[in-house]
């Protein structure tokens, strides 16, 4: 089995700031659509308003955005990905069993940005969007998934399964270390062991359950194969989420 934690929503470079934390609960901006296909604005989402002010005014309601991942009733969710992103999960063996464990850079009014997760994705599906029979494109497009209403990518592949986003932004899911830098992350000691892809480097892993994750790339794997402790940090993560 995989854990993926997959980087989303706004930051600095995409958006131009942290995602809001509202009322306890974390709401994760989807980035700008930037010309890519998409049918789906901010106003759409009921997220004009927190856009314009994580934009600092240079996003709005009107403009349209990249909307994915999608949670969806029932607690389904759709992925897309594509090109060297895709690629990476594809090298790593990413398939129906394994997890996304979304995360991102969030910031409660008067405090500090930091990373923390909102989100899961276990996949059932993975379905490569350039051979899908046009019905099941049809369908995805019908919902408003970005990479099915138009391809992205040689490689575009939509990721299938029971998903949904965390009604609270709980401690347990934070992942920055209280006293910052966002990058900066505590993480369970068994991803010591198993590892996370681009975190080759010997010291980024710190005394004390410490990680000085990347700067910059979308999704991290790694391989907890059948290891209990992983698998139990993981449970407790989706249901915390499910709260």
């Amino acid at each position: 089995m995989r854990t993926v934690f997959s980087r989303k929503g706004f930051d600095t470079s995409a958006g131009g700031g942290p995602s809001p934390i509202v009322e306890g609960r974390p709401i994760s901006l989807p980035i700008p659509a930037n010309g890519a296909p998409s049918r789906t604005s901010y106003g759409d989402l009921g997220l004009g308003d927190h856009a314009a002010f994580a934009s600092r005014g240079r996003i709005g309601a009107d403009d349209l955005c990249h909307h994915d991942p999608m949670f969806l009733s029932g607690n389904r969710a759709v992925l897309g990905q594509c090109g060297a992103a895709q690629t990476h999960l594809e090298r790593q063996g990413v398939g129906v069993g394994d997890c996304f464990v979304f995360f991102g850079l969030f910031r409660e009014q008067g405090e500090k940005p930091h990373h923390r997760i909102f989100a899961y994705l276990q996949i059932e599906e993975v379905l490569p969007l350039k051979a899908a029979p046009p019905a099941r494109l049809k369908e995805l497009a019908a919902l408003g998934v970005p990479h099915a209403i138009g391809l992205h990518g040689a490689n575009d592949t939509a990721y299938i399964g029971t998903g949904q986003t965390a009604g609270r932004a709980s401690d347990t899911l934070r992942l920055t270390v209280p006293e910052g830098p966002p990058s900066l992350w505590q993480v369970p000691r068994w991803l010591f062991d198993t590892g996370l892809s681009y975190h080759h480097r010997g010291d980024r892993w710190r005394e004390e359950g410490r990680l000085q994750s990347v700067a910059r790339g979308q999704e991290f794997v790694s391989d907890i194969g059948s290891r209990d402790d992983a698998r139990k940090w993981l449970a407790e993560i989706i249901a915390e989420i499910a709260g």
